[in-house]
């Protein structure tokens, strides 16, 4: 039997529905919540999703912002911005647009945010209060791939999960997300032997590295539920033999999906949950400053 196909499109429209709600509600009672992105140099791809956050920033009433400085801004200036933006009570949260140019210390400038701003919850202090359970705010892919799991209906505690790919942002919080749930946790990395004999053990598959289709059908446990947080660029050729560029995941979705019983898609999936997340995590910073003040 086919898969389950997790429709990350239609979840985030439910979670923008809920945030546009809570906007609105602060809105009228605290002042406008305001998101402040940085954007340094003109990086196509951190420009172009400032755009998609500026669009659904607005479809939920949230006040967006862009300030975009040179290619040329020194570590110094970057982290003044950031202070100014800190400093400044109307502005509830601040993304800074990645890749940064290489002069600057990419994460020293994530310090640098206020935890309490950090909207997408990659501040170091983020990251470290989920070893405690109880995170200021959480990365947003990391919920993005929680909240998959949740949709998918398999019960987590006593699970066998594997989570391939430990980045500080994706792969460890989601492996802590996991453990505070009371699944049993394989952590995958590049130096993992016989990554299959781990990946055909799982209940629940989570694959955040950055390989173009890396799982495939011999990785996976039948009717295991499979997450795939890998958007992969690569060049393909169509009917007539002419090379086209399509954006894949680090799982073979079409081999998988005969096998798993539930799956994300790539485009469709992880991708646009992650910016339903950012938009709920915006307003979830606004609330904990208003508490802060208290």
């Amino acid at each position: 039997m086919p898969a389950k196909v997790l429709d990350g499109d239609a979840y985030a429209a439910e979670i923008r529905a809920n945030v546009t709600r809570a906007v609105a509600r602060y809105n009228a009672e605290h002042g406008q919540i305001k998101l402040c992105a940085v954007l340094v140099g003109t990086d196509s791809a951190g420009r172009l999703y400032a755009d998609r956050q500026r669009r659904l920033s607005t479809v939920v009433g949230v006040w967006y912002e862009l300030v975009e400085l040179p290619e040329q801004t020194s570590q110094a200036e970057l982290l003044a911005q950031i202070d100014r933006l800190n400093a400044d009570a109307t502005v509830t949260g601040i993304i800074l647009q990645l890749p940064l140019p290489e002069h600057i210390d990419t994460a020293a400038a994530q310090y640098r945010i206020d935890p309490y701003k950090d909207v997408e919850g990659v501040n170091p202090a983020n990251i470290g209060w989920l070893f405690y359970g109880e995170p200021i705010i959480a990365p947003c892919t990391a919920l993005a791939v929680t909240e998959m799991i949740r949709r998918s209906g398999v019960t987590v505690r006593g699970a066998n999960a594997v989570v391939v790919g430990q980045s500080r942002i994706v792969g460890k919080p989601v492996t802590m997300f996991l453990l505070d749930q009371l699944a049993t946790v394989t952590g995958c990395h590049i130096a993992t032997r016989d990554l299959a004999a781990h990946t055909r053990a799982a209940d629940i598959l989570v694959v955040a590295v950055g390989k173009p289709h890396l799982i495939g059908v011999d990785h996976v446990k039948p009717g295991a539920v499979v997450i795939d947080v890998g958007i992969n660029r690569i060049k393909t050729p169509d009917a007539n033999g002419k090379l086209i560029r399509r954006t894949v995941g680090d799982v073979d979705f079409e081999a998988v999906a005969h096998v798993a019983a539930a799956i994300t898609p790539v485009p469709g999936g992880v991708g646009p949950l992650t910016v339903a997340m950012l938009l709920r995590n915006t307003v979830e910073a606004a609330r904990k400053q208003l508490r802060r003040k208290v």
